[in-house]
């Protein structure tokens, strides 16, 4: 326990000392640029699909940047001679992003407050968050171990954008109406994702919500069983060793 205190606390300076925090800040508002611009004035049905965008892929994004850092900084080698359990690491650096997570939920739900109306169910809001940007996170470490480079993650992140993610916000916006592809986008975790966002408007039936609950905590603990198996042979091939 510890060790994932001090892990925690060198994560968000990491993120801090890196401007990662800061572009997190610049993130969060560009969506109330969004919410600011658009003439609805209750803004429940938007506020999730922004919260799905920053949860989703700003999650993968956020670990791989705080990894590639990290092997500038040749830290990977320090810490295969430390006593620090790679599970302690990986809650510490996956914690530290749904914190950054966490603090744009804060943002745009003060924003919605004082300009905009809201009616929505914060407390479950947050949990989804959680549970979403977990399992996001986790896909970073994925993506991070099999990329040569930053630019690979991010092709690798637009490649996943685009088969999981967009078609999610197009059923969304209603650009998406054909009941067969609609069902098949249960099959995916980022409508999974979508669901327990949306629950928190009270817009999905419970079934759904249990569903992807079940599938989200399912789908991540497989990810994080390989994630767990792969991180060795990463710091190995990043050290140099």
């Amino acid at each position: 326990m510890s060790n994932f205190l001090i892990l925690f606390g060198g994560e968000l300076q990491r993120m801090k000392k890196y401007h990662i925090l800061g572009a997190s800040f610049i993130i969060a508002f560009l969506w109330i640029g969004v919410l600011h611009l658009t003439e609805i004035q209750n803004v429940s049905t938007i506020f999730p699909l922004l919260l799905f965008l920053d949860a989703t892929s700003m999650s993968i994004l956020m670990i791989g940047v705080t990894m590639f850092f990290e092997k500038q900084e040749g830290s990977m080698k320090s810490l295969l001679v430390s006593p620090i359990h790679k599970l302690e690491y990986i809650a510490a650096k996956t914690s530290a992003n749904i914190v950054s997570n966490l603090i744009t939920l804060g943002i745009l739900y003060a924003y919605a407050l004082f300009f905009k109306d809201l009616d929505l169910n914060i407390i479950w809001l947050i949990f989804a968050v959680i549970f979403v940007s977990f399992f996001h996170s986790l896909l970073g470490f994925l993506f991070t171990y099999y990329s040569k480079d930053f630019t690979d993650l991010l092709m690798a992140m637009m490649k996943y954008a685009f088969v999981f993610i967009i078609p999610v916000l197009l059923e969304q916006v209603g650009l998406i109406t054909n009941d067969f592809f609609v069902k098949l986008l249960y099959a995916i975790p980022t409508k999974a994702s979508m669901i327990l966002l949306n629950a928190s408007i009270g817009a999905v039936e419970t079934w759904e919500i249990v569903l992807s609950i079940i599938y989200l905590f399912v789908i991540s603990s497989g990810v994080l069983i390989v994630v767990l198996k792969k991180h060795d042979e990463f710091a190995l091939k990043e050290s140099g060793v």
